[in-house]
């Protein structure tokens, strides 16, 4: 009795070692998927959803390391902005594209407020230098939009300042594309609720608390100005020559893999995936126009509107 009791502590023990409340690093389920059980591993429940987001992660990575060597053959440029609410996601995903890429021909654009000087410029001015070369891949972590959104809902600009932005890009924007560059504009839209339950999420994680900034509370307060400013911006400048892409960013992996989808199949490289493979979901990628068709429905009725 007493050498069956000893054998059931020390299982006990080493069930009481394993860690109970654990957050696995992206990727991990998947490596560990079809390994055997030993006296050493700990036994760890995810979801089937997480292991094939996984699967499909790594997929589209592989692509945009494909698409990347074509890049590079080629000279191709692609220049891809990313805008939305605060915690909509936006980092999120470009942290995703670029993880396996070359970082000698990727660039991660997040400019900081502009200086006294940047002040004073042209305002497209300080956002020239970062263009995309030949076989380079930028993504903007926000961009010029600042001017569309953020800047006039929180004072920062005025409104004439605003008015004439709206006019300018359209013309900026089409200078760019004729001159070789492909451009994606994305907007990843959250919901009032999610971005909520966000902002929480960073007051608790440590890892998350450098994302915590003195708007976040305010972009909540400020949700039906910056809806306003949405629609504004997307009407103004959504053209066919350089459309907005909405990303449904509530589910944060969806998100991610759907924006790599868009991206892959809008550009043609060597030993590409089936069509169907790439073929972005419809109900986490909307266009532009479908966008604004929705707005304009709900205008007058601010709690049916997307964020």
């Amino acid at each position: 009795m007493a050498g069956k009791n000893s054998k059931k502590g020390k299982k006990e023990k080493e069930a009481d070692s394993c860690p109970i409340k654990v957050k696995l690093l992206e990727g991990t389920a998947m490596k560990n998927e079809s390994k055997e059980e030993t006296k050493s591993r700990c036994a760890v429940w995810v979801k089937s959803s997480t292991l094939k987001y996984e699967i499909e992660l790594k997929n589209m990575q592989i692509e945009l390391m494909k698409l990347q060597k074509h890049m590079k053959a080629s000279g191709m440029r692609i220049l891809a902005i990313f805008e939305g609410r605060d915690a909509a996601g936006k980092g999120g995903t470009i942290k995703r594209i670029t993880a396996f890429l070359n970082p000698r021909n990727t660039r991660v654009v997040a400019l900081s407020k502009p200086s006294d000087t940047e002040v004073t410029q042209w305002y497209f001015q300080r956002y020239t230098p970062h263009l995309p070369a030949a076989s380079e891949l930028v993504l903007f972590d926000r961009s010029w939009y600042n001017r569309a959104m953020v800047e006039p809902v929180m004072d920062f600009c005025t409104d004439e300042q605003h008015k004439r932005f709206l006019k300018d890009v359209p013309l900026f924007e089409q200078m760019l594309v004729k001159d070789g560059i492909k451009l994606f504009k994305y907007y990843f839209s959250v919901s009032k609720d999610e971005q909520a339950r966000r902002f929480e999420s960073r007051k608790l994680d440590l890892l998350k608390q450098y994302k915590l900034s003195p708007v976040d509370n305010l972009a909540q307060k400020l949700w039906d100005k910056y809806s306003v400013k949405k629609f504004q911006m997307l009407n103004e400048t959504n053209r066919t020559i350089t459309p907005w892409t909405i990303i449904r960013s509530d589910n944060k992996k969806r998100a991610r893999i759907n924006c790599m989808k868009h991206l892959l199949s809008s550009v043609e490289y060597e030993d590409k995936l089936e069509a169907n493979k790439l073929t972005p979901d419809p109900e986490i990628v909307n266009s532009g126009i479908y966008e604004i068709q929705h707005m304009e429905k709900h205008l007058f009725k601010p709690k049916e509107l997307r964020g």
